[in-house]
């Protein structure tokens, strides 16, 4: 069986019996009892305490009484944070005891703060409070509200933190003299949230606070809260809508009484800069758009230092690096404005393209993937891996070397799966998008930068509030010559005599072709890719939804500290006569920034002096 629903009046019960008004030093006992002896019947009546002269021996006076509860050394003191009215009534209860009654209490609050008590009912009881204007229920667990108990009187009404999901149950009887209304931080969702924010249910409503819910109809709210001639002040950030385009200027057009949106003052210059905007509502775009932004990545230690010069036969070993970051999926495929398409990809896609085309030196990173190979690929591992990895987003292009067998693929895969770092798989719901392949440098430039447009703005608000995480990979390939053909293979016996004695021309333009432009080998055959984690952390989004317009941070992950790295340092010191470098140097640091859109491309036209995103 559930518990029952623990009420209001309940909760208020509770806390008075929880302040001890009827206890030592409060109340009547024998620490106080001459004061209230009678005089006569008259002075019985109307509760006056004798006078303190009259207190008998092994009672307490009243500034002692009050000593012990004021004192923030006694043991009888209130517990901290407690308010104004806790401590009226505790001084009350030990200077006249006896007014403490039910009807006292009923009449004497006009303002009951109920906050995290695990409410979920409000009953009847509360119309005893005749004189009540401010109830605060914040963080509770209230779902619905029968406004017929809530008192006429009230004023202020706050459920911050609760779990309504409609304010529908508030339209049914609401007070008529409500000023404030605060439903932040709720579950409302739906369009026809805007149905229940007209004049037809607030007449006086002076503020509104619905931040941090899921409303997403800013055109049918804006209409809604337009009934609304003395609403002043309105907060609506932290919601899917307050991500879209001009949702500020937007608001302030159509609202033209308004004097605070989202906790800031909405300006004169604003009023005149929007005007004529809430009359393009069919123009106003239902998606989010922000640019994520990376930018230079500094203290990567140079690991190839310690390898070895190769060979004839190899290996050939190149480094790589590169950023990654968590992001939403896009609405309407990928790409973006600035011509650049990163690699968004699920992993095991990730690493099933570099097992059947491993990936190219950092000469070739700029060049088109050709379009064969990714359709080979989904075909050897099935329609579940197919369908992630048919976008082949990897921006770089491999060498020519042939495709393994189907079996051989899934059979790399399932070997790759146990050593994959588990910081390189992308939360639930969300895509990994990585920067082009770079090689290294003391400051290795990203030059990174990638729209997103979003429609599920519900969804878009869960990743901020959750963050990213932002990770920098060092990638390492071994490429080998490639295998000459053995002399006795069917293939080359098979070699007629003339085709063995072609022009020397024809013969050199087919040595010239197997070379690329720095005349090193193409043909090689290369290794799976060894992927190593060198800092990964997370990133804090949540400023977006407040309704600032970028997030710029820098991603500090400290010294990188493996036993190459400490190989590395002792090579360092050694070659170097002079004292290394300091240790702060060598920390690995990303500059990492969104920013959102908050403003049309048609509204910064023709305007100055507005913030806009350059």
């Amino acid at each position: 069986m559930e518990p029952p629903a623990l009420t209001v009046s309940a909760a208020v019960r509770e806390h008075l019996r929880k302040l001890c008004l009827h206890e030592f030093p409060c109340g009547t006992g024998s620490w106080n009892k001459s004061r209230f002896l009678p005089q006569t019947y008259r002075a019985w009546r109307e509760l006056i305490p004798r006078e303190e002269d009259a207190v008998g021996p092994g009672e307490e006076t009243v500034d002692a009484l009050l000593g012990l509860v004021c004192s923030p050394h006694s043991p009888w003191a209130l517990l901290e944070g407690s308010s104004a009215e806790d401590r009226f009534l505790r001084e009350l209860a030990i200077q006249n005891p006896l007014m403490l009654k039910d009807s006292f209490f009923y009449t004497y609050f006009r303002s009951l703060r109920v906050v995290d008590k695990q409410v979920s009912l409000v009953d009847n009881d509360l119309l005893k409070f005749v004189k009540l204007e401010e109830l605060v229920l914040s963080a509770n667990q209230i779902k619905e509200i029968d406004t017929t108990n809530l008192p006429p009187t009230l004023k202020v009404l706050e459920l911050y933190g609760n779990k309504m999901t409609s304010m529908e149950c508030l339209c049914t009887c609401p007070p008529p003299r409500l000023q404030h209304l605060g439903l932040g931080h709720n579950k409302l969702l739906g369009p026809l949230e805007s149905l229940y924010v007209t004049s037809d249910y607030w007449p006086n409503l002076i503020s509104l606070d619905l931040s941090f819910n899921d409303l997403t109809d800013l055109q049918g709210m804006v209409s809604g809260l337009r009934t609304l001639r003395r609403l002043r002040l309105l907060v609506l950030q932290g919601n899917p809508l307050a991500l879209v385009p001009c949702y500020r200027g937007f608001i302030i057009d159509g609202l033209s009484g308004l004097c605070v949106l989202d906790d800031i003052t909405v300006a004169p210059s604003e009023k005149h800069l929007f005007r004529g905007l809430s009359h393009s509502g069919d123009l106003l775009a239902h998606e989010a758009r922000l640019v994520v932004t990376v930018g230079h990545v500094r203290g990567v230690l140079d690991s190839s230092v310690l390898d070895p010069e190769p060979g004839p036969q190899g290996p050939f070993i190149t480094y790589s690096y590169y950023v990654t970051y968590e992001f939403v999926e896009d609405e309407e495929g990928e790409g973006d404005e600035y011509g650049r398409v990163p690699a968004a990809l699920d992993v095991f896609s990730c690493l099933l393209w570099q097992i059947v085309k491993p990936p190219p030196s950092t000469e070739q990173l700029g060049e088109d993937i050709p379009k064969e190979p990714i359709k080979e690929a989904e075909d050897s591992v099935g329609p579940g891996l197919a369908s992630q990895s048919q976008s082949g987003e990897l921006e770089e292009s491999g060498a020519s070397a042939p495709l393994p067998r189907p079996m051989d693929s899934a059979e790399e895969l399932a070997k790759l799966r146990p050593r994959l770092d588990p910081r390189l798989w992308p939360s639930p719901g969300t895509v990994l998008f990585s920067t082009v392949r770079k090689p290294w440098s003391d400051v290795i430039p990203c030059n990174y930068e990638m729209q997103h447009v979003l429609k599920d703005l519900v969804r878009l608000k869960a990743f901020l509030l959750s963050g990213t995480t932002v990770t920098i990979v060092e990638e390492k390939i071994l490429s080998w010559p490639a295998v000459p053909p053995s002399p006795n293979s069917p293939s080359a016996a098979k070699k007629g005599k003339g085709e063995k004695d072609k022009k020397g021309k024809e013969k050199d333009k087919e040595e010239k072709d197997k070379k690329g432009k720095d005349g090193k080998d193409k043909d090689l055959r290369q290794d799976p890719p060894v992927l190593r984690v060198l800092g990964s952390g997370p990133v804090d989004l949540e400023p977006l939804l407040s309704g600032e317009p970028f997030m710029s941070t820098v991603c500090n992950f400290g010294v990188v500290r493996t036993l190459e790295t400490n190989r590395l340092t002792l090579y360092r010191v050694q070659q170097c006569p002079w004292p290394p470098l300091p240790t702060e140097q060598h920390q690995v640091r990303i500059l990492f920034l969104v920013r959102a859109f908050f403003l049309g491309p048609h509204v910064a036209e023709g305007t100055s002096g507005l913030p806009l995103p350059s």
